[in-house]
């Protein structure tokens, strides 16, 4: 089989096994997309949507304004190519020499320090984090502060400590998110939202 066979094969049964649910249909294409890429249903009953996420996370896409990731591993995820119709890119700062100058001087982790990198350029954008919830809690601090003003927040962090509770912190916000409850996530899945994003701005374009 071709690989796009294989991924529309893999769709219907995504689809039949998950029966009938609540989204939208637009938010549908992205939890599909979430559980094509972790194989987990769960995110059926955890996946949370802000009521603006979609529309500003399409139109930060089409105006081709950045996305940032809190790891390598989200932006090698995401399809460049697709973005580059738009004349977006997407960046990461984890491994910029300053980002661990600073972090070590200010006793951070490096996730808090790319985040301070990347202020100025997340402007209208999307920010992704799919690993970090020291990211995600510091993102947040800076929103509340009026720091930092990207359209969209990816918030997808993964792990047993502080995850949970970034993502919730997240979703008492009103500032549009697409997260989810729990521990679950990572920079797999978040990067499959933001290919979700990606298809549903080419259907946009009819491109």
């Amino acid at each position: 089989m071709k690989p796009e066979e294989i991924e529309g094969l893999s769709f219907k049964i995504i689809d039949t096994e998950a029966g009938r649910h609540d989204f939208s249909g637009e938010q549908w294409p992205i939890v599909r997309r979430m559980i094509h890429t972790s194989a987990d249903f769960e995110y059926l009953q955890t996946v949370r949507f802000h009521p603006d996420a979609i529309a500003v996370g399409i139109a930060a896409i089409k105006r081709g304004m950045t996305i940032i990731t809190d790891t390598n591993m989200a932006r090698i995820g995401i399809r460049s190519y697709d973005l580059q119709r738009f004349g977006a890119e997407v960046k990461c700062f984890m491994a910029d020499p300053n980002v661990a100058q600073t972090a070590k001087a200010n006793q951070t982790t490096r996730a808090v320090a790319a985040v301070n990198v990347a202020l100025e350029e997340m402007g209208g954008g999307i920010y992704v984090v799919g690993n970090a919830p020291t990211a995600l809690l510091h993102l947040i601090d800076c929103l509340q502060a009026n720091r930092a003003h990207p359209a969209l927040v990816v918030g997808l962090p993964v792990g047993f400590v502080n995850a949970a509770e970034s993502k919730d912190a997240l979703m008492a916000t009103n500032y549009p998110y697409i997260s989810n409850v729990g521990r679950k996530g990572g920079s797999n899945v978040a990067a499959s939202v933001v290919n979700a994003l990606i298809k549903l701005a080419l259907k946009n374009n009819n491109i």
